[in-house]
């Protein structure tokens, strides 16, 4: 089974919905983004590296192309202040 994701332009996160639920079920998953996301941040800031987060709003799936600038427990950040809440993210890839 394969799961598409839509590209999205990150100037049009801000108008998407987010819901409160977890996207990810397993410990080890969650785990393993968590880790993904502080390098994403590590080469973000040291190397304005652009990642891939693949992340669900309330309508579908999604996936933008950008570089991250900030991580706190809840929330991505990237440039401008845009936000994806951490519990919506599938996954980050290079």
């Amino acid at each position: 089974m394969t799961t598409t994701f839509e590209p999205i332009e990150k100037e049009k996160i801000e108008t998407l919905k987010f819901p409160h639920e977890e996207v990810l079920v397993d410990a080890n998953l969650i785990n393993e983004r968590n880790t993904e996301l502080n390098r994403a941040l590590a080469l973000g800031n040291l190397e304005h590296t652009k990642i891939k987060i693949y992340f669900e709003d309330d309508q579908s799936r999604k996936l933008v192309e950008t570089t991250v600038w900030g991580v706190t427990d809840k929330r991505v950040i990237l440039k401008q202040g845009v936000v994806i809440p951490i519990n919506r993210v599938h996954k980050i890839s290079l």
